[in-house]
């Protein structure tokens, strides 16, 4: 069992008046803590635990469930901006005034609002199978993929063909993958996250994507320095708005993954981890 399957969920009560859900780990040596933001239509339970366990060496490592989300209070928001405001609310209900931040997917979407509403509050940025907001053909996902990630029930045939390539490779990193995430936490997970926070979510993703190069510029207001991470065979997000991205922020570093789709983050999660920790710790 790892730390992050065995590890309690907490509530906290914001300003708000929201009850946030969240796991809160590893070892305060006085740096700050590092925050993560979920995919679409994830919960608690979707990180993988090893991937976890494997950030929250020498470091405090937090995941939390936003409004309406699993087993967060109130009903999902339905837009980038407000989840970061959101995510705020709950920063400020744990009394956190320095964090790092890691967003994956929809995450790595409010990391950049939040480091670009709140400065004062981020240290460094992990931007994981991310883009910036009015990137060109961005405007919603492809057919296949919201047809395989984006149904009423999701199945765990869409997520291995989004999240992992087709290649024996990827099919056996994929199982082992969701093997962890799916079957290694047996008591007390977390609650499923609803269809009205999958529609909530996604028309978050669409208006994030609506073509407008202008919004491209703001992204010159995130002076952090950034981590830009994705997976060279991602159908969700292209490899090529990392590199976009990368190139627009002031300070920033790429690596892109071989061999990987969507979840990238979970089937290298050793490399990753190690590159994290190296990252933050510069």
């Amino acid at each position: 069992m790892t730390a992050y399957t065995a590890a309690a969920t907490h509530l906290a009560l914001a300003a708000n008046g929201v009850s946030y859900a969240y796991r809160d780990l590893g070892t305060d040596t006085g740096a700050p803590p590092l925050v993560l933001l979920q995919h679409f239509r994830g919960n608690l339970d979707n990180w993988d635990p090893a991937l976890i366990d494997g950030l929250a060496v020498g470091r405090r490592v937090i995941t939390f469930d936003n409004t309406g989300v699993g087993a967060s209070t109130g009903s999902t928001l339905h837009t980038v901006a407000e989840m970061a405001y959101d995510a705020i609310a709950f920063l400020d209900a744990l009394d956190l005034d320095r964090v790092d931040l890691l967003g994956f997917s929809l995450g790595s979407f409010v990391a950049q609002e939040i480091a670009l509403y709140r400065p004062d509050l981020v240290g460094r940025i992990v931007l994981a199978a991310s883009a910036p907001q009015g990137a060109p053909d961005m405007h919603g996902w492809s057919p296949d993929v919201i047809a395989a990630v984006g149904g009423r029930e999701p199945s765990p045939e869409g997520y291995l063909r989004v999240f992992f390539t087709r290649t024996a490779q990827g099919l056996a990193e994929g199982q082992r993958a969701a093997g962890r995430i799916f079957a290694g936490r047996t008591e007390h997970r977390d609650e499923p996250t609803t269809w009205q926070t999958r529609q909530a979510q996604y028309d978050a993703v669409t208006r994030w994507g609506i073509p407008d190069h202008s919004r491209l510029e703001r992204l010159r207001g995130i002076e952090q320095p950034v981590f830009v991470a994705g997976g060279d065979n991602d159908p969700m997000i292209l490899p090529r708005y990392s590199h976009l991205l990368a190139g627009l922020l002031p300070d920033a570093r790429i690596k892109i993954y071989p061999e990987s789709g969507h979840g990238f983050l979970f089937q290298h999660h050793q490399e990753f981890a190690a590159d994290v920790a190296d990252f933050l710790g510069a």
